[in-house]
């Protein structure tokens, strides 16, 4: 109790670090989806009616549960791959998620704060301004600091009746229709206990509802049709541990293992070696290439394959690029977009270079592929090709898909080890098949390899772990989605304009509603 007095904690600052640890059950592989809705409309709640200094603190617990919880494979990565002790592994993890917290989550409620201590706005106004500041922090997420579109809100209703709409609004929109819906509930609650006007938080709850309905028909709705002969594809899962995987001496070995797996698949129209398949820059394995693409001829298999590649100008100096190029009947070379902080490149790296094993890893000097890229081809079938968490960035992954029938994308998973960051990023993966009304063959070195249709739905995977062949048909798609034409524009637009809503309404509205700026 004394604890407490020194603090001035009160009920709603031990709800939001719960509300954010229990948000990433929303996710894969739980996907408790309610929760989704439910975790940010409580952070609302314990926002409502309290001075700008409690909404900023409480919003930091939010966002210290929701990033521990949901990200937690960061340690994974950094310690058992990484290379880093166990303490400093933790402090890493525990600097990355403070960052994202105070860039993501602290930024929007402040000014959400700020706006109502201001305008002491209706409590459907606010639910508005919330949403919409919510919204454009989950989009800001894709591009600041080069992006970690991760955890947004709409990837929950994957497998809901609601999936249906994220062709034609995206994974923003549906994060938009969650916020919605949970803030407006809570406005209408306070509303009942407040000598508030309810009726427009009832108008524009029913108004949601609308928006939701239309799921309904759209279950039954194709963007895309079917275009030419299905195609049969074998994607390779060759389980090299990430321990050996870049030892010059287990080379060898590694060859062997996808060969030995690939054997009984040449013939196949497709034949996928995931991200850095072959961990060895392409200048230096010329003749093993050669002899790749020849087998691959002779079987009349387009072979598309992961590996560094490396390219000099007249200099001699080098760039280096993680790459996937096609052999024999497969053409074209696809130079990764979006890298990884420090796990591709090290931001400040003359300073950091040197200093722990973690920013000194093999991979870690790529650099970043043309914006604009040609598709890989096989025959007919062009395939938009994404390494890694290049498929986690929704507007990015919309736009390469145009011209292409089939979305392909390979990476490395190894890095997560046996944590949730697998699931998390085969949802990913689901949700721009979804948005793009496109198949996916999805290719990694230890799971989840995985078969997609246009809908979202995994038909087949292979198990973690293991060495394993996922074997099937995929068939090619034209056509594009409402989301391919228009983006995420729309429901960024829409966001704005909410959030400037309360601002116009109580300049007009002549709104004289007494400051509700107490404790909670």
């Amino acid at each position: 109790m004394l604890l407490k007095n020194k603090l001035n904690l009160q009920p709603g600052d031990l709800l939001a670090p719960v509300a954010g640890l229990l948000m990433p059950l929303a996710f894969s592989p739980f996907d408790y989806w309610p929760l989704a809705l439910i975790c940010p409309a409580l952070l609302f709640l314990v926002c409502l009616d309290i001075p700008v200094k409690t909404v900023v603190r409480r919003a930091a617990l939010f966002g210290l549960g929701l990033y521990s919880a949901g990200v937690s494979w960061v340690y994974v990565s950094i310690h058992v791959y990484g290379m880093t002790p166990p303490w400093l592994a933790v402090i890493l993890t525990a600097l990355f998620v403070l960052t994202l917290t105070a860039c993501f989550i602290i930024p929007p409620l402040l000014l959400f704060g700020l706006i109502n201590r201001k305008h002491s706005l209706p409590y459907w106004h606010q639910a508005l301004i919330f949403s919409g500041l919510w919204i454009l922090a989950e989009w800001s997420r894709s591009w600041l600091f080069t992006g970690f579109p991760w955890l947004q809100s709409g990837y929950a209703l994957l497998d809901t009746p609601f999936q249906s709409l994220a062709p034609v609004i995206g994974v923003y929109g549906l994060s938009l229709l969650l916020l919605l819906v949970g803030t407006l509930v809570i406005s209408l609650l306070k509303t009942r206990a407040s000598s508030q006007n309810n009726k427009p938080a009832l108008a524009l709850l029913v108004g949601m509802g609308i928006c939701g309905a239309l799921a309904i028909p759209l279950n039954s709705h194709s963007w895309t049709q079917p275009e030419g002969k299905p195609v049969s594809f074998a994607a390779v899962q060759g389980n090299i541990s990430q321990n050996l995987k870049w030892e010059p001496g287990h080379f060898d070995q590694t060859v062997k293992t996808f060969l030995k797996l690939s054997e009984p698949y040449w013939g196949k129209q497709l034949l996928i070696w995931p991200e850095n398949a072959l961990p060895v820059l392409h200048s230096r394995i010329t003749d093993l290439l050669a002899a790749l693409d020849r087998r691959a001829q002779q079987r009349n298999t387009a072979l598309f394959l992961g590996l560094p590649y490396d390219r000099y100008d007249q200099n001699g100096h080098g760039s280096y690029y993680n790459a996937m190029i096609g052999l024999g009947e497969g053409e074209g070379l696809y130079l990764k977009r979006k890298l990884v902080p420090f796990g591709e490149y090290v931001p400040m790296q003359d300073l950091l270079r040197g200093v722990i094993d973690f920013f000194n890893l093999p991979m870690s000097n790529f650099r970043k592929g043309p914006e604009q890229s040609s598709l890989l081809q096989a025959g007919s079938l062009g395939l938009t090709t994404y390494i890694c968490y290049e498929v986690a960035y929704p507007d990015f992954a919309a736009e390469a898909a145009k011209n292409s029938g089939a979305l392909l994308t390979v990476s490395n998973d190894t890095w997560f080890g046996d944590s949730i960051g697998p699931q998390q990023h085969l949802q990913l993966a689901r949700m721009r098949a979804l948005e793009t009304g496109r198949p996916m063959i999805r290719a990694t070195n230890d799971g989840i390899t995985a078969l997609i249709d246009r809908d979202g739905k995994v038909l087949k995977t292979t198990p973690r772990f293991e060495k394993n062949v996922l074997t099937g048909d995929i068939q090619p798609v034209k056509g594009e989605t409402p989301f391919m034409r228009f983006g995420s524009i729309p429901v960024l637009l829409l966001s704005i304009l909410l959030v400037l809503s309360g601002l116009i309404a109580s300049r007009f509205s002549g709104d004289t509603t007494a400051s509700r700026h107490t404790r909670a």
